[in-house]
């Protein structure tokens, strides 16, 4: 019988079989017919430390027995204090305020919406400015301010128009700061909002601190609002807590999700400075923050990324990210040799390269052969087109990453 599920970015008229996983457990995942199955891509970035951690598991189950869901609206719970209060004193000062959401997306939309509401008593700024090729969401607002293409070309008429400025490729990042500069002169902009080092959808592009530093003194100048969008980057995965700290930068408003709860359950946050937050304190109850979500504040989901935080302030997480980031050098170089791969690339455990393709785009029809080829291997691979990337839990150990790279080498001979 055909089952009724609609799956994400799956195209059923393909008729590609669709594996039902059982259980996980560390960096695998077990199927029905008994399949183990490496994840070396965290299960669409959100898992960091492993599948089922035992601690954040432990978590979910205490506060199952105490207290599930409830409005946050006017009302409070401890797991959702206590989270706060852990992610201010973990992160950089003055993002000192903290708002909760439920995905990725939604962190986005919040941070778009709490810089308009900045500006609306401070000369009515609106304009958002872009980077070429970025990816934020699949929501209405983080499809506007993302890279147009297929994948949101049937909703452009729901989409609001923004300034974009190109990516900062290597020896062209003079360009970048130039039309940052110009735009923010120009147009008077609300906000820039930027995936610091690394565009994840937009296929693993790279780019240096040093352009991050200067894209946000321009913006500081110009008293346009930083939003740093560290859904992916955030908690380890260019090798720091958050990207901002390669270049030594606190923006405005932060996103973060994915890895928030070790990728347990849902859960998102968006931070931002006294100033944010002040824009909208007010005794005139129509200059509130207009923004939620049933499931604001989950308190389960709370749990797991108080455990989470845990983790981090008593392991040595950093060191695990290290340690992996390293052997993924290693086995990069290797890969980096074959005459059909081109532009291999890492920062901290992300590792990415491109296939010789003649198409060379998101819609490549080797992006297919290589999925079922990975699949057929029991690899947890999804490339972006024709670029294979990599982004493991940091628990993977030499074997199943020893594996993982194997595996794209014998795909690209097939």
């Amino acid at each position: 019988m055909t089952s009724p599920v609609w799956h994400p970015f799956t195209q059923h008229g393909l008729g590609e079989p669709i594996p039902r996983i059982v259980r996980a457990e560390g960096c695998a995942l077990y199927t029905d017919d008994g399949r183990r199955i490496i994840d070396a891509i965290s299960s669409w970035w959100v898992t960091t430390h492993g599948h089922c951690n035992l601690r954040i598991m432990a978590a979910i189950a205490d506060q199952a027995g105490k207290l599930d869901q409830m409005i946050f609206a006017g009302w409070t719970h401890e797991p959702a204090e206590t989270l706060a209060a852990a992610l201010v004193e973990m992160l950089p000062a003055p993002l000192a305020h903290v708002f909760f959401s439920d995905s990725g997306s939604t962190a986005v939309e919040v941070a778009l919406k709490m810089a308009l509401g900045y500006w609306r008593d401070r000369g009515g700024r609106h304009r958002i400015l872009v980077m070429e090729h970025s990816y934020h969401g699949d929501t209405i607002g983080t499809m506007s301010v993302g890279e147009r293409g297929v994948y949101n070309a049937a909703y452009a008429p729901l989409l609001f128009d923004v300034g974009t400025v190109p990516f900062p490729a290597a020896g062209r990042e003079q360009e970048t700061l130039d039309a940052l500069e110009h735009l923010c002169r120009t147009q008077s902009p609300a906000a820039f909002i930027v995936e610091p080092l690394v565009l994840g959808a937009g296929g693993m592009m790279i780019y240096g601190a040093d352009t991050l530093r200067e894209m946000h003194a321009i913006c500081r100048r110009h008293g346009v609002l930083f939003i740093a969008d560290e859904v992916m980057t955030g908690w380890g995965r260019t090798g720091t807590l958050l990207a901002c700290e390669q270049a030594g930068i606190v923006p405005d408003i932060l996103c973060l999700a994915k890895g928030l709860t070790g990728g347990a359950v849902p859960l998102a946050v968006t931070l931002a400075t006294p100033p944010i937050f002040e824009a909208h304190l007010s005794q005139d109850r129509a200059k509130l923050f207009y923004h939620s979500s049933s499931f604001t504040a989950n308190p389960l989901s709370c749990a797991a990324a108080v455990a989470n935080v845990a983790i981090w302030r008593e392991e040595p997480v950093l060191d695990r990210i290290g340690d992996l980031a390293r052997r993924q050098s290693a086995h990069l170089a290797n890969l980096s040799a074959h005459p059909r791969i081109k532009n291999a690339r890492q920062i901290g455990t992300i590792t990415a390269v491109e296939v010789e393709d003649t198409a060379g785009n998101y819609l490549s029809p080797l992006g297919p052969r290589l999925l079922a080829a990975f699949r057929e291997r029991d690899v947890l691979l999804r490339p972006l087109g024709n670029t294979v990337y990599l982004m493991p839990p940091y628990c993977t150990n030499d074997t199943d990453l020893g594996r993982i790279y194997a595996v794209i080498e014998e795909a690209i001979a097939e």
